[in-house]
């Protein structure tokens, strides 16, 4: 499908009735929010809906707890995603949601989040941890790989790669369930997945050794790849979105779009740096920035990327 460039803030917040003229053309918000529909029809801009995975409240749901290969729940704090994919009436759960959110509305587009295993990427420091060896799990993988391993350990130890495209295999499988669900209710809707920002090698291969996203096996599902450009969460310099679109051909299959979302606890730099990249990005994404277009100095400068990304599409 023809990808457009779409540009705005990610959130509920409310946007000022000049907000088109600063270069916006679409807000992305959580869930499929009636309010948040009815802002963007009042605004004529494109609603796009991040819709929610593998991600849970483990206090109140301790079922979904994955489990490390030390055979105990892993360790997590406020901040985590992934759960358990042997949860079926978790899985159940998900799937009424997207359904009844595409049987009410219309989005312009879906962005799936957390669509990963175990972790949390927004950080410096990350702790990895593999997951997830639960009984289920184990034998899931044992019939699916025709491997006898009936432990982490000699999962870990002799079956590590097979391991690794297992779980990567999982979560592009649900992309594509997710995705056909979608496409064949909206068959023009766009279906995008926020990314762990990390290449391939960092971290020892965290972005598939522990999250399980695979830019090849998942490009039969994903319209669009979005990762999290958070700098200073990240530890990052505010260069680093443009690097990423600058490796990026390295992983991303050929013909697949890529668009940032980047924070705005690092603007303007980042969204500077980002637009004066080589490899456009298909849009921008700020998170959580609807307040800039209330200042009009900041929106100005969203505008100026706006149209330095343009031209540097047009281009080629």
């Amino acid at each position: 499908m023809s990808m457009p460039l779409l540009f705005g803030p990610y959130g509920s917040a409310k946007l000022p009735g000049d907000v088109k003229d600063f270069g916006v053309n679409a807000v992305w918000f959580h869930g499929f929010q009636e309010q948040a529909f009815e802002d963007c029809a009042l605004l004529a801009l494109e609603a796009c809906v991040e819709f929610k995975t593998f991600r849970a409240d483990f206090g109140k749901r301790p079922e979904l707890v994955p489990i490390g290969a030390d055979g105990k729940p892993i360790r997590y704090g406020r901040l985590v995603q992934g759960v358990c994919l042997s949860q079926t009436d978790y899985l159940a759960e998900i799937e009424e949601q997207l359904l009844d959110g595409l049987n009410r509305f219309r989005p312009r587009g879906v962005w799936l989040d957390y669509l990963t295993y175990a972790g949390w990427f927004e950080t410096p420091e990350p702790d990895l941890q593999d997951s997830c060896f639960c009984p289920r799990c184990v034998d899931d993988f044992c019939r699916t790989a025709n491997i006898d391993a009936d432990s982490p350990e000699r999962i870990s130890a002799e079956y590590a790669e097979e391991w690794k495209a297992h779980k990567c295999r999982k979560v592009a499988g649900f992309a594509l369930r997710y995705a056909t669900l979608i496409k064949d209710r909206l068959p023009d809707c766009i279906v995008g997945a926020y990314m762990c920002p990390w290449t391939p090698e960092q971290f020892d291969g965290a972005l598939t050794r522990i999250f399980a996203q695979d830019y090849g096996m998942l490009a039969e599902a994903i319209d669009v790849f979005t990762p999290l450009i958070y700098c200073r969460k990240s530890g990052k310099g505010p260069g680093w979105g443009r690097e990423w679109l600058e490796r990026s051909h390295e992983f991303v299959p050929s013909g697949k779009s890529v668009q940032l979302i980047l924070d705005v606890l690092d603007f303007p730099e980042s969204l500077t740096e980002t637009a004066a990249s080589a490899v456009p990005s298909q849009g921008i994404q700020l998170y959580a920035g609807a307040t800039l277009f209330q200042d009009a100095d900041a929106a100005a400068v969203f505008r100026r990327a706006v149209d330095a990304i343009r031209a540097q599409a047009a281009r080629g």
